[in-house]
């Protein structure tokens, strides 16, 4: 799981950073609107933690934003604010979930977990770009209704990107989905080789992977 925290106050940003990676959890930090934002123009997230009072902007505003463009990544509120009102905007803002400071680090990790849990139960259905079709249950991928070979990690590599559609992936992002949970002793270019043969499967299709130098990969369709 990765995560963003938005967050100004540096060693609250630290403290929690440190004890989510911990836990398994990688945690990127961004400590004013404007950070954040250059981190999810390039990295797609599990869940975002977002502070309100930010010093270029507030959190609400950036998360109406994020709304807006369709971006559906579960969000928690941080903050020392803890007026009804305000637990009310931010959830009418789309916040899936809303924490006061001070808080406990064992509650913080709970609700995370219990977002991307429920986040991830969601993911269930199938999923389409163009004339391609991946099915997560049955664990199948069909290109214009013929069924597609595929090993796990190419599966879990598509998979990755069909849920980010028209998203830059980092080449790091795609890496720690492939390969978080095995030992095996790889590097980043064995992203590129699974890229590789993804191209290849679908090449003509119309649905096309796009490397954007410097950033990573992008996964689009015709029409």
């Amino acid at each position: 799981m990765r995560l963003l925290l938005v967050e100004d106050t540096a060693d609250l940003a630290e403290a929690v950073a440190i004890r989510l990676g911990r836990s398994g959890i990688a945690c990127d930090t961004a400590g004013s609107v404007a950070e954040a934002q250059a981190h999810l123009a390039v990295q797609a997230y599990d869940v975002i933690l977002l502070d309100i009072d930010l010093p270029d902007g507030t959190g609400t505003g950036l998360l109406r934003k994020l709304r807006a463009g369709g971006l559906r990544t579960p969000v928690l509120m941080l903050t020392a604010l803890f007026s009804v009102d305000d637990r009310v905007t931010a959830l009418n803002l789309g916040a899936d979930d809303y924490l006061v400071k001070p808080f406990d680090q064992r509650e913080l990790e709970a609700r995370i977990r219990a977002l991307y849990r429920r986040e991830q139960s969601q993911k269930g259905e199938e999923i389409r770009l163009g004339v391609l079709a991946l099915d997560p249950a049955a664990q199948t991928v069909t290109l214009d209704g013929a069924a597609l070979q595929m090993t796990r990690r190419e599966m879990t590599l598509l998979e990755l990107l069909m849920r980010n559609p028209g998203r830059v992936m980092s080449k790091e992002r795609l890496f720690e989905g492939l390969y978080s949970f095995d030992d095996a002793d790889v590097g980043l270019n064995a992203v590129e080789l699974y890229i590789a043969r993804l191209r290849k499967k679908l090449s003509g299709s119309g649905v096309r992977i796009e490397t954007q130098r410097g950033l990573g990969y992008r996964l689009d369709a015709d029409g």
